[in-house]
Order: C-alpha cells, then sequence, then structure tokens
C-alpha cells in the first residue's frame, strides 16, 4: 500500500473508533491521522509536505462541512497539485449531495456509512484494495 498517512475527517469519535478497530482488522499499515473538523484538517495539509495516501471525509459537521472543505482544497494551488485522492464517507446519501461531489468538487469516490461493523469493514476492505492498485500521479 502506498505509504503516505490516510487522513480522516470525522466529528463523531465512535465512528473514529470504529475505524481504528478496522483499519487493525485489515492490517492497513498506514498511518491514521483524524480531525474532528474540516479546519484543523486544512490547515495540517497546507502545512504539511508529506503526500497523504487518502483523504476520507464525512459531509455535515459543525462549522466548515465536507463539501466545504473539499471546495477550499480544490482552491489551493498547492492541495491541488497533490492530487490527494479524496472521498466521501457519510450517512448523508441524498443525491443533490453525491451529485454536487461529482460534478463539481470532483471527488473520486462517495460512499454511504455501513450500518453495521461488518459492512463498513467490507467497504472499507475495498476502498483500501481498489486505491492500493489504482494509478495516480503521485504513486
Amino acid at each position: 500500500m502506498t505509504k503516505g498517512p490516510i487522513i480522516l475527517i470525522e466529528d463523531d469519535l465512535e465512528d473514529i473508533e470504529i475505524f481504528n478497530e478496522v483499519l487493525k482488522e485489515l492490517d492497513i499499515s498506514n498511518r491514521l491521522i483524524t480531525f474532528l473538523n474540516p479546519s484543523d484538517a486544512y490547515h495540517f495539509l497546507e502545512s504539511n509536505d508529506e503526500q497523504p495516501f487518502l483523504i476520507i471525509c464525512d459531509i455535515n459537521m459543525s462549522g466548515m462541512n465536507g463539501m466545504e472543505f473539499k471546495d477550499k482544497i480544490d482552491s489551493n494551488e498547492k492541495l491541488k497539485k497533490k492530487s490527494i485522492p479524496f472521498i466521501f464517507y457519510s450517512t448523508a446519501a441524498e443525491k443533490k449531495f453525491v451529485i454536487e461531489a461529482y460534478m463539481k468538487l470532483t471527488v473520486q469516490g462517495y460512499f454511504k456509512k455501513g450500518d453495521n461493523y461488518q459492512e463498513i469493514k467490507s467497504q472499507l476492505r475495498r476502498i483500501f484494495e481498489y486505491w492500493r492498485i489504482c494509478l495516480h500521479p503521485n504513486n
């Protein structure tokens, strides 16, 4: 798997805990860096030269939401050049969000969070397997 960290932006502590458990069970060796809000994640990405493997972001968060966060990344030339794979992983699965994510924000994936641990584990396994073998400008 690509060496860079996985950046998770999620404001639900229980979801972060589940994510950590799944990564351990799947034996994903990438470092996980979590942020409870997009503003802190943006500051980290902007001030750090490390190439993340993947950004996984929730949609509905207080303050800046996931859509605004992705738009801010796309407006930053330095971050845009990094071509960091960006996916939404959220309970917000309304068609309007999916359309905006792909048409306006050009995300690389949009997934509805699974309803239970095994479903989440299965989804994340597929996501990581895909990005491990996907050709990308920065790998």
